[in-house]
């Protein structure tokens, strides 16, 4: 079992006619994903590597069942294409686009929370089941099919533990890219409660960063709710208070939203957390031993 994604999934793209698009669609093609469909509006009827273009995401989802939507589409129209995702009816949308401004993702997330539909990102790399199936931009070598989940808010620190741990020889279940953005479609509790009842996941590695309370907020979460165990890495020691570090979210505000206060969080909890991506990845292997 996979959180997310797995052989079920039947992508379709949204904004795929662009560079950016066309390629990282193929890639997850090339990685056994079922790409079913592509959406362009004005060529409909066309087809890209094989794949039919539609006008519309709807009409995609009615003629080829299509269960989750990717987003390519600029910062511009990218409110839009999440609109029109969340009344296609697919299960799951994936929104890679980055630079959506906060008003309008606050109004998307109202949107979204009226229906089934799960999001993930925006300005995220995606999700990856390794061995199954990809969706968004992430660098597939660097995952190993196995029994340990990882859900991130850095891209880059996702990709870095995951190799880490496949050095250790352990894989991952599933590996979920929340995105960094002030507001997102899941945060880290949704996707902790996922890995928690899936019985293919063994532990979890959540991967933090300085900005907001999202940390602390699972934190609780683990301890109340989680016989999961749960290891933890955050990034930003360093920051300086007022200085944004990367992610549009990861600033500290006054004597909010630091790394310590996260990692003390976590840690009185019962939360092991690890001060480098090496050491996060022993502290999983001790975990499992």
């Amino acid at each position: 079992m996979s959180i997310l994604v797995d052989t079920g999934t039947r992508l379709v793209v949204q904004g795929i006619t662009g560079r950016e698009g066309a390629f990282h669609a193929s890639r997850n093609k090339a990685y056994r994903t079922q790409v079913v469909a592509r959406v362009t509006p004005g060529k409909d009827g066309q087809s890209m590597d094989g794949i039919p273009v539609f006008d519309t995401l709807d009409n995609a989802v009615k003629a080829t069942k299509a269960n989750t939507a990717m987003v390519f589409v600029p910062p511009r129209f990218a409110a839009d294409a999440l609109y029109e995702a969340i009344e296609s009816g697919v299960d799951l949308i994936v929104c890679i686009t980055e630079g959506i401004p906060a008003h309008e993702m606050m109004r998307v997330y109202a949107d979204l929370k009226r229906g089934p539909a799960t999001l993930i990102g925006p300005n995220c790399p995606g999700a990856i089941s390794p061995g199954k199936a990809t969706v968004g931009i992430m660098p597939t070598q660097v995952f190993t099919p196995g029994r340990v989940g990882l859900v991130s808010r850095s891209g880059t620190l996702t990709y870095q533990i995951s190799k880490e741990l496949a050095l250790l020889g352990i894989g991952q279940s599933t590996v979920v890219g929340i995105g960094g953005d002030p507001v997102v479609g899941s945060s880290f509790v949704d996707v902790l409660s996922r890995f928690e009842a899936d019985p293919d996941t063994d532990l979890v590695v959540m991967v933090g960063e300085i900005g907001g309370d999202e940390e602390e907020k699972a934190a609780d979460y683990i301890a109340a709710s989680m016989r999961t165990p749960v290891v933890a890495y955050i990034a930003g020691f360093q920051a300086p208070p007022g200085k944004q570090m990367g992610h549009a979210g990861a600033i500290i505000t006054g004597s909010a939203g630091t790394a310590q206060a996260k990692k003390d969080a976590l840690e009185a909890r019962g939360v092991s957390v690890g001060t480098n991506p090496t050491e996060v990845a022993e502290l999983v292997r001790d975990s499992l031993a």
